[in-house]
C-alpha cells in the first residue's frame, strides 16, 4: 500500500480531491494531494508538524483556495460552490476559537442564535450539548477557568451545534492528558455512529490506530500511503524486533552488530537501552540475539511482531512522526 493514490471505488464520497496544490511564497506546502473519503467515516490525516495537514484541510473547509487542483465535497464544487460547502461543515482547529470570556453555556447559546435558532431551541441544544459531553457542572463557568480536556470538549460541542454532515478535526487532542485524550476519542466515534464524516489530521500515531477507518499518510505536502492501519503495517515487512538491554552503554554496540547481522538498519528508541529493526528475514533474529551474547551484550528482552504506526512511518519517511518542524505555521 505504498502508493500514493487513494481507494476511489466508494459509491459515496465526502470528499474526492484532485491534485491539490497550495503555495506559499516559494513553498509548496501542499503538493498535488488526492484524496477520497467515503461518507460515515473517520478518515486519517498523518504526518508531523509542517507536512501540510492543516493547510489541506483550509483548502478543503473553502478557508484558502487552491492554487491547483479541484474537489467535490458532499458532491458540492470547492471553487465553484463555496456557500453550499460551508453549509454542510464544520470545522474544528488545533485552538479554541470561541469566547473565554463567556460561559460554556453562553457560548453555545451564542453560536446557536447565530445559527437562527430561538432562545428557547438555543437554551434546549446548549444544554443537550453540554450535557453530552460532560460539561454540566461547568455550564455557567468563564470557559477561561477550563482545563485543556474541557476547552477542546466545548470547542467541538460548538462545532455542532448544528451537527455537520462532515467535520473536519484538526489535531483535536494536541497536549492533552490520555484521560482527555480518550474523551474526545469516544465523542468522535458517536458523532460518526450519527452520520457524520471525520476527517481527523494528527501526528498522534495511536490516535489514528484507534479511530481511524483508512489512514493517509503526508509528508512535505505529498501522501506517500494510504490504506487501513493493517494494511499500512503490512506494507514495510514482515516484522518488527524490539530489543532491550541489561547495560545501555553497550546500545551502539548492539545497533552495529544487529544491523551486520539482520542486514537491515537498526534504529535507537527513546529508551535509552532498546532498540528496533524492521526484519525482512525472521530466521535471522536468532542468530543476531546469539551474536550479541557471543559479545557479552545481555539482552533483557526481545519481542519479533506486527509494526506499529510510528515504525511504519518512520519506515516511509526516514523520520518519526512527532517533529519539531515549522514550515508550515510561517506559512
Amino acid at each position: 500500500m505504498n502508493s500514493s493514490k487513494p481507494n476511489s471505488n466508494y459509491s459515496e464520497l465526502a470528499v474526492e480531491a484532485s491534485g491539490l496544490v497550495k503555495i506559499f511564497s516559494r513553498h509548496r506546502a501542499v503538493d498535488g494531494v488526492d484524496l477520497a473519503i467515503p461518507k460515515g467515516t473517520v478518515y486519517g490525516f498523518l504526518g508531523p508538524n509542517g507536512a501540510g495537514k492543516t493547510t489541506t484541510i483550509r483548502m478543503l473547509a473553502t478557508l484558502l483556495k487552491p492554487d491547483e487542483g479541484s474537489a467535490k465535497i458532499l458532491g458540492h464544487d470547492l471553487i465553484r460552490e463555496p456557500g453550499a460547502v460551508r453549509s454542510r461543515v464544520s470545522l474544528t482547529g488545533q485552538f479554541a476559537s470561541i469566547d473565554e470570556n463567556l460561559s460554556g453555556m453562553e457560548n453555545l447559546i451564542l453560536i446557536a442564535r447565530l445559527m437562527g435558532y430561538t432562545r428557547k431551541q438555543a437554551k434546549t441544544r446548549a444544554a443537550e450539548l453540554l450535557s453530552a459531553f460532560g460539561l454540566e457542572e461547568a455550564a455557567k463557568r468563564q470557559v477561561k477557568k477550563y482545563s485543556g480536556g474541557m476547552r477542546r470538549r466545548i470547542d467541538i460541542a460548538a462545532s455542532i451545534v448544528v451537527r455537520p454532515d462532515l467535520l473536519f478535526l484538526d489535531e483535536p487532542t494536541t497536549g492533552l492528558d490520555p484521560r482527555s485524550r480518550n474523551q474526545i476519542w469516544d465523542i468522535v466515534r458517536v458523532l460518526v455512529g450519527t452520520g457524520t464524516t471525520v476527517l481527523l489530521t494528527t501526528q498522534y500515531l495511536e490516535e489514528a490506530d484507534q479511530l481511524a477507518d483508512r489512514i493517509a499518510v503526508i509528508d512535505h505536502g505529498k501522501i506517500i500511503a494510504e490504506g487501513t492501519s493493517g494494511e499500512l503495517k503490512a506494507s514495510v515487512g514482515s516484522g518488527v524486533l524490539h530489543v532491550r538491554l541489561l547495560d545501555r552503554e553497550k546500545r551502539s554496540g548492539a545497533q552495529r552488530l544487529l544491523s551486520e547481522r539482520l542486514g537491515t538498519p537498526v534504529h535507537l528508541s527513546n529508551d535509552p537501552a532498546a532498540l528496533s529493526a524492521r526484519v525482512t528475514q525472521t530466521e535471522r533474529v536468532s542468530e543476531a540475539l546469539g551474536e550479541l551474547a557471543k559479545a557479552d551484550i545481555r539482552v533483557t528482552d526481545f519481542s519479533l511482531g506486527q509494526p506499529s504506526l510510528d515504525e511504519v512511518f518512520l519506515t516511509l519517511t526516514g523520520r518519526p512522526a512527532v517533529e519539531k518542524t515549522s514550515k508550515e505555521s510561517h506559512a
